[in-house]
């Protein structure tokens, strides 16, 4: 059972949790389940906590909340009093008292884990700069819903292998017994600590992790490609840097050939016009980048339902 608990990383999640979550997003998305009011009459509060902006995150996170009848409270921590100073540990303690969920997106994944230890209310990661497994239960429900099934799937994450995003898809791959193949600069590489963990967890499912900084060997027979962006939000001053290491690994049709001729192009968003992917392939018919943003509101609702609920769907 799921009820109760934080979602901070896909590590703290077994392999049938983490299918049970994905199967739900799809039966939420068919309409198979009847969420009008599904919460809404147990009176359900979220709190909506974010130091960064966003898009897909905060959209997703509040029509979920709509769909599953609970109350969204978004919060901008600059209008708080966390920006005059207050103590991380009271905000927790505070908002607590008040709603039945709080989702979080961060600065600092230790900032998730004051707020999981403070606070009694199970405490979802929305994003992290270590982690982000929303956007990674998403991921693999994509790539269900476009191959029928996740066994013998092979997938790359091309560019900077060592950002919260390619971080939580890896923990997935290794939950779920996949392959994916991190392709990219050495500079750029996940850290040893992180390869070591996901690895223990790949010995006991089966998955194939692979490092590497040659994208036509890692490239071959894949059958999804993703990217994200080279410089992320608080990277600026590295752009130039960071844009003349990564050129060479631009995702375009030049690149992906030796990909399989059905490969799937995912991202995560919002892409950088001209930089990690040429616009001729993210228009392509291999892209699913809009399926994928539309699938975190499904996972949203499975992430709130499965925690909130004590009953499973």
């Amino acid at each position: 059972m799921l009820t109760g608990r934080d979602f901070l990383t896909l590590l703290e999640f077994s392999t049938d949790e983490i299918l049970y979550l994905i199967d739900l997003a799809i039966r939420f998305k068919q309409g198979k389940i009847d969420n009008s009011r599904l919460l809404g009459a147990r009176n359900k509060v979220a709190a909506l906590i974010f130091e960064k902006p966003s898009t897909r995150t905060r959209m997703s996170l509040e029509v979920a909340c709509h769909h599953l009848g609970m109350s969204p409270l978004y919060i901008e921590t600059k209008t708080t009093q966390l920006a005059r100073g207050e103590p991380l540990e009271d905000f927790a303690r505070v908002i607590d008292r008040y709603v039945d969920i709080i989702a979080a997106r961060v600065y600092s994944h230790r900032t998730l884990e004051v707020l999981a230890e403070y606070a009694k209310a199970p405490v979802i990661n929305a994003l992290s700069d270590l982690y982000h497994p929303l956007q990674a239960l998403a991921d693999y429900m994509t790539i269900k819903e476009k191959f029928g099934e996740l066994s013998e799937i092979k997938i790359a994450f091309v560019g900077d292998t060592d950002n919260n995003v390619a971080h939580s898809l890896t923990i997935g791959a290794a939950k779920l017994g996949l392959e994916i193949r991190l392709i990219g600069p050495k500079e750029y590489r996940p850290k040893k600590e992180f390869l070591n963990m996901v690895d223990k967890v790949a010995k006991n499912t089966g998955a194939k992790i692979v490092v590497t900084d040659n994208p036509t060997e890692g490239l071959k027979d894949i059958n999804v490609v993703y990217t994200d962006v080279w410089v992320s939000m608080g990277q600026e001053e590295e752009r130039e840097k960071r844009i003349k290491i990564f050129r060479p690994y631009q995702v375009n049709f030049e690149l992906v050939k030796p990909a399989d001729p059905n490969f799937i192009f995912m991202h995560c968003l919002p892409r950088h016009r001209g930089e990690e992917v040429s616009d001729e392939l993210f228009e392509s018919k291999h892209s699913v980048v809009f399926d994928q943003a539309e699938n975190r509101l499904h996972t949203a609702k499975a992430v709130f339902a499965a925690i909130l609920l004590e009953e499973k769907l």
